[in-house]
C-alpha cells in the first residue's frame, strides 16, 4: 500500500510542476493569440510583409481598431512594425513563435511521460482500476469526546 500511494504522490509532484505559472512572454503571446482577428493578422503575416492597410482589407473593423490589434501583437513580440515615409510595414517576427512553439512541445513531452507511466501501471495491474485496492478500507469507529 505504501508503495502505491509514494506512486501516486510521485505523479501528482510531476503533474503540478507543469501548472507553475509560465514566464510572461509566453504569456503575452497566447494572449495575443487568443483573438480571431490577431491570428489572422499572423497567418497573412507568414506569408510575407504586410502595410497595415493590407492587414485591414479582410477584416471586418476599422483601420484604428487594427493598429490596436497590432499594438497587442507587438507587445508579445509577434510581430514587428517599421514606418516609411506614411506607409507601416508589418513582420512576423519567428523567434515569438518558436517560443511558442517550444512552450507546447514541452507540455507535450511531460503529458506523453505521464500517460506512459500510467500505461505502464495499468499493466502492471490489469483488472484493477487505477487508484483502488481490492478491498475496502475498515472504518474506525467515532470516539466521542467526553464533556
Amino acid at each position: 500500500m505504501r508503495a502505491h500511494f509514494v506512486a501516486r504522490y510521485a505523479i501528482l509532484k510531476y503533474m503540478l510542476k507543469y501548472y507553475e505559472p509560465t514566464t510572461p512572454d509566453v504569456d503575452l503571446l497566447f494572449a495575443a493569440l487568443a483573438d480571431p482577428s490577431r491570428r489572422a493578422m499572423v497567418d497573412r503575416l507568414t506569408g510575407g510583409p504586410a502595410s497595415v492597410s493590407e492587414l485591414a482589407r479582410p477584416l471586418e473593423m476599422s483601420l484604428p481598431a487594427v493598429v490596436q490589434h497590432l499594438h497587442v501583437l507587438e507587445t508579445s513580440g509577434l510581430v514587428r512594425t517599421e514606418k516609411l515615409g506614411r506607409v507601416r510595414t508589418c513582420t512576423i517576427e519567428p523567434k515569438a513563435l518558436r517560443a511558442a512553439e517550444q512552450w507546447v512541445a514541452d507540455r507535450r513531452t511531460a503529458w506523453e511521460r505521464n500517460l506512459d507511466r500510467l500505461g505502464e501501471y495499468l499493466a502492471e495491474h490489469p483488472g484493477q482500476p487505477a487508484g483502488r485496492s481490492k478491498s475496502k478500507p475498515t472504518r474506525q469507529p467515532r470516539q466521542r469526546s467526553r464533556q
